[in-house]
This record gives structure tokens, C-alpha cells and sequence, in this order.
């Protein structure tokens, strides 16, 4: 239990300073933006869990996890290179700005319908690593901001 002295100095301290404000909406924008990832992942099932016994649903809990840590450990990876790469052209990107951003996107997941594949070319394209080529967007593509 949290004392009401504890509880004082949380609030006196929120309610007096704006970085420490802004820091906590920062964090809880956060948490949004996973929670929203989280709900247009599992809208394909109309946000229902459609199976009836507890293991079933602990399974198809555990599914959506794997799937949001794989979409969120895709944009980590290519974020980190689109950094690296405006790094290597010479333009600054200030670590305090990358500190802000959330690789919890979801503006770039095809969540409907199937997706066909040309896997020879699609290997074809890989880089040394294994990396697939950064997409260029112009300034005015709602794309732009990820």
C-alpha cells in the first residue's frame, strides 16, 4: 500500500513540474499507441475470443503477443536502420528526439485479405544482412512521420 506521503509527493511533483508532466503523457502515449497495435491486430477476429475453453483463450492470448512483439521487433529493427542510414548521409538525429518515438506502428501492417508473394524477387532484394531495402517517402505521404 502506498503511503499518503508517497501519494503527496507524486502529485505535488506532477502538478508542479511540466517536464515531469510531459514525461508521464509521453510514456502513457506509449502505452496507447501498443494498446491501439494491439486491438487492430486482434480486430481480424472482430476483437473476440472465440474460444471457449481457458486454455484455448490462454493460447490465443499467448498468439497475439507473438505476433505484436514480431510487428514491434520488425519496425525496432528497420527504424534503427532508416536512423543509421540519415546518420551515414550527415543528417543529425538527436537521440533525445529518438527517445520519444514508439515502434508500437501499426499505420504500415496489412491487417485484411491475403498478401501474394514473389519470393524470388523479394530475396533477390535482401542486402548482406539479410535487409530488406528502406522505402522513400515524399515529406507530403502520410507515411512520412514513421
Amino acid at each position: 500500500m502506498i503511503s499518503a506521503a508517497v501519494r503527496f509527493h507524486v502529485t505535488d511533483k506532477y502538478l508542479s513540474d511540466e517536464g515531469y508532466r510531459r514525461k508521464i503523457a509521453r510514456q502513457l502515449n506509449k502505452g496507447e499507441s501498443l494498446h491501439a497495435l494491439r486491438r487492430q491486430l486482434h480486430y481480424a477476429r472482430e476483437g473476440k475470443v472465440t474460444r471457449r475453453q481457458p486454455e484455448q483463450q490462454n493460447e490465443q492470448a499467448w498468439c497475439l503477443t507473438v505476433v505484436t512483439n514480431a510487428v514491434i521487433c520488425w519496425h525496432t529493427e528497420y527504424m534503427g536502420l532508416a536512423v543509421s542510414e540519415l546518420r551515414g548521409a550527415g543528417r543529425e538525429v538527436d537521440a533525445e528526439v529518438l527517445a520519444h518515438i514508439s515502434p508500437a506502428r501499426s499505420s504500415v501492417v496489412n491487417y485484411y485479405g491475403s498478401i501474394t508473394v514473389d519470393y524470388e524477387h523479394e530475396l533477390a532484394q535482401l542486402d548482406e544482412k539479410g535487409h530488406r531495402p528502406l522505402r522513400t517517402v515524399a515529406a507530403d505521404d502520410p507515411a512520412a512521420g514513421l
